[in-house]
Order: structure tokens, then C-alpha cells, then sequence
């Protein structure tokens, strides 16, 4: 897997609603393969959070959910200013005519009908996101690419190269940089104002952009790393003095990579656990020991979890989960 990189201004943010986890799973496939950045929420509620802060481009909403349902998410995000332009296609099962148009009422720009073909999918995505980046400015691209790092769980901060000031923070990066560092903006917490004066002074006189290594701050189980991107500003990715870094930051626990994986594939604790287990390269005698089982055990969860990836050895569903779950990959400290 390539090293997470900042998603360039026409790399497209979509924003998946559905209470089934495998309902998803092969749009969500379909939309990776196809250059999307995909973004998932399982309820009406996270589906308005994550919206509001991701800003997707496009959102396929399915109708019908436990809570709020599809409508009322529609209703309440083309309420929202900040949500009000985002296309919003519909997902139904629903046929009936009341029903599409309560659809195209509550704001939906769109519907379909399942079981989901991707490609239809993407084609009606394209006619209303053709529209939809034809109205949309420099600067609200900028936001859109920054803020959606929050919605995956990294934060960003940008920090003046000539006197080491805070000069831009996502929410996220304040709360942890609070947490981590006891610092509020516009300090540069010391530990990273100390990094940053280890290693600029490289990369500046080399004239182009290497990456340095990344520093890991540690808060009991919970680790924060840090990891230099760019000069904000510098699309061609020279390097010269002055102007502000662009940081990006991921917090990493155990239990929030095994939270990623039972939600990247609709697992239960114990098999996330095991599939954890299954990427770190332990076979099923060892996985037994960790997790308190016996081998036995282990190898029917493994039989669940290959029928829910959809594949047939544990090497291919390793591989499943680091392409699907950035939190298992090695940079990001998984």
C-alpha cells in the first residue's frame, strides 16, 4: 500500500448511509476501485456528523434505517447551509410512487432502486457531480480535503516555519493536541516545534521534499504520531524557506483499530480480534493463547470471517483488511 496522502482537490468524497454493513461492502469496493475517497456512517445520526464534517461531494443514502431514517437524514443535512449543496441519492428498495417522491421531496437529488448495481450507481453520481463542482470554489475544496482527514480519524495543523506558530488546527487536532500536549493554539506544543527544527533545516537545503521520521507521542495505551506532509501552498512539492508546514496527525490504540476492523467488514469483537491477530502474522495456536481460546475456536471464527470478506485464506484476508483499514498498515502505527 502507497503512504496516505492528503486527497488531491479532484479526488472525490462520497459518503455511504447504510444500517447493513454488507449492503455496502461491494459499492464501497467499487467506488476504491474507481479513485473515490469512501466514507461510511451506519445510522441516520452518524451520517449527519460525519456529513457535516467531511463535506462529501456526493451522499447515497438508503431510505430505510432504524432511528432516523433516510428522509429525515436528507431533510435535516439540506437544512444545514453548510450541507444544503451536497446531492444526496437515494438507495431504496422502497417502489412505490408515494414513497420516491417523499424521496425527491425530502431533498434527494436522485434514487435507486436495490439490490445496488455499482455501476448505475456511479453513473447517476456523475450526471449530479458534473453540477455540483461546477459551483464549488478553491477555497471550500481546500476545507473539504482538510476536514474529511477528521472524519478518518487524522487531524491537521499548520505551523509557520519562521517562529513556529500555530496557524491552523481541524477540531480534532485541538482536542488531541489538548489531550496529548496540554497546549491550545496558537502554541506549538515543544516536543513538535523540537522535531520540526531537527529535521527542516534537511529538508530545505536538499531543495525537495523528504519525508523525516515521525514523531510518537504516547498517553498510556493510546500513541499520537506525527508526520511532516508539505509546505501549504507548494503544489509542486519544492521545498524553500519560509511558509507554513502542513502536519498531519493520527491517534492509534488497540482498541480503536479493532473498532476500525469489526466496522470496515461488519465483524463482531472477537472476530476483529482474531482477523487483528490474523494481519500480525500469528497462527491460529498463538491467536488461541492471546485471545484466551483454543485453536479449534479460532479456526471457525476464521471460517465466519472468510465468508464475510468473501475470500478463501488468511493471507488474502489480511490483505482485505490493510487495504480496507488504514489503521492496520505500518505507518500509521496499527
Amino acid at each position: 500500500m502507497s503512504e496516505f496522502r492528503l486527497q488531491p482537490t479532484d479526488q472525490l468524497i462520497v459518503l455511504i448511509v447504510d444500517d447493513v454493513p454488507d449492503n455496502v461492502a461491494p459499492l464501497h469496493d467499487a467506488l476504491d476501485d474507481a479513485g473515490y475517497t469512501v466514507l461510511v456512517a451506519l445510522d441516520g445520526e452518524s451520517a449527519i456528523r460525519r456529513a457535516t464534517q467531511a463535506l462529501p461531494d456526493v451522499v447515497l443514502l438508503d431510505a430505510v434505517m432504524p432511528g432516523i431514517d433516510g428522509f429525515e437524514v436528507a431533510r435535516r443535512l439540506k437544512a444545514q447551509p453548510a450541507t444544503a449543496h451536497i446531492p444526496i441519492i437515494f438507495m431504496t428498495g422502497l417502489t412505490e410512487t408515494e414513497h420516491l417522491v417523499a424521496a425527491l421531496d425530502a431533498g434527494g437529488a436522485d434514487y435507486v432502486t436495490k439490490p445496488i448495481k455499482p455501476r448505475e450507481v456511479m453513473a447517476r453520481m456523475g450526471v449530479h457531480l458534473r453540477t455540483a463542482r461546477h459551483v464549488r470554489q478553491g477555497a471550500v475544496e481546500r476545507s473539504q480535503a482538510r476536514n474529511a482527514l477528521d472524519a478518518f480519524g487524522y487531524a491537521t495543523i499548520t505551523v509557520r516555519e519562521s517562529d513556529g506558530r500555530l496557524m491552523w488546527q481541524t477540531p480534532l487536532a485541538r482536542d488531541l493536541l489538548r489531550i496529548y500536549c496540554g497546549t491550545e493554539s496558537p502554541t506549538t506544543p515543544p516536543a513538535v516545534l523540537q522535531w520540526l527544527r531537527r529535521h527542516l533545516g534537511d529538508l530545505v537545503g536538499a531543495g525537495e521534499q523528504r519525508e523525516p521520521p515521525r514523531l510518537t507521542l504516547e498517553n498510556g495505551p493510546r500513541r499520537l504520531t506525527f508526520r511532516l506532509h508539505q509546505r501549504v501552498g507548494d503544489e509542486d512539492g519544492e521545498v524553500d524557506a519560509g511558509g507554513d508546514w502542513l502536519i498531519v496527525m493520527q491517534e492509534t490504540s488497540d482498541a480503536s483499530v479493532l473498532s476500525s476492523v469489526a466496522g470496515a467488514f461488519g465483524l463482531t469483537a472477537r472476530e476483529a480480534e482474531v482477523l487483528y491477530w490474523v494481519v500480525k502474522g500469528k497462527i491460529n495456536r498463538d491467536i488461541g493463547d492471546i485471545i484466551g481460546t483454543s485453536p479449534a475456536t479460532v479456526k471457525k471464527h476464521l471460517e465466519r470471517i472468510y465468508a464475510k470478506l468473501g475470500v478463501e485464506t488468511r493471507t488474502a484476508a489480511a490483505a482485505m483488511a490493510i487495504n480496507r483499514v488504514p489503521l492496520l498498515q505500518p505507518q500509521h502505527g496499527g
